[in-house]
């Protein structure tokens, strides 16, 4: 007899080091990553959650010669040389107008009208957040399909946005290289918080 009570089961200890316990940030990369793999990561990652299914994230794959130029300017020192070497960097954005896309992502009731008069401040608290998780998404579902990432920000949000969103209402939030990960290239794992330092159950 089925219970309906029950959890879905619980993925299996490799899958969870895979996506968590033994993923890593890395600082190299080698490999290329063709289209259909960028496909493929994408079609995985946009099944994530957001406020009313509005999906603010937007995502540049930076892979070509002309189009890692346009973005080294931006970049601090430290991430130059290893962005400038990785087969492709994810710039995750968001689209300050991203309610125009809502009466399609969120047809069971007419929902353009809980974003298009916010004020900007509220627009960008809510497209960030919801942009962030989808940025989160990508790591998630670049690592299940076999992609290591090195997620970073130091770099120059404005000169990105210049160089690569002028005259839209897209902004930069982050960036992540994606590869294969050299572990040579890793620091030894840091600490995290444990759960009492971090969690309380009320």
């Amino acid at each position: 007899m089925q219970d309906d009570n029950a959890f879905k089961p619980t993925l299996p200890d490799a899958s969870l080091d895979q996506l968590f316990r033994q993923a890593r940030t890395y600082n190299r990369f080698t490999g290329q990553i063709d289209d259909a793999t960028l496909h493929r990561l994408y079609d995985l990652l946009k099944w994530g959650p957001t406020t009313s299914n509005s999906c603010p994230a937007r995502y540049v794959f930076v892979r070509s010669p002309e189009a890692k130029a346009k973005l080294g300017p931006a970049l601090d020192e430290g991430n130059y040389k290893k962005t400038m070497a990785a087969p492709c960097t994810a710039i995750v954005a968001y689209d300050m107008a991203f309610f125009e896309k809502v009466p399609v992502l969120f047809p069971h009731t007419d929902a353009r009208g809980w974003f298009d008069t916010k004020p900007e401040a509220d627009l960008r608290t809510i497209a960030l957040r919801n942009g962030s998780l989808q940025g989160a998404y990508l790591l998630l579902a670049a690592r299940a399909i076999g992609l290591d990432c090195g997620p970073m920000s130091g770099f120059d949000n404005a000169k990105v946005d210049a160089a690569f969103f002028p005259g839209t209402t897209w902004r930069s939030n982050f960036l992540v290289n994606l590869g294969k990960g050299d572990p040579a290239s890793i620091f030894p794992r840091s600490p995290r918080l444990n759960f009492d330092e971090a969690c309380r159950i009320d």
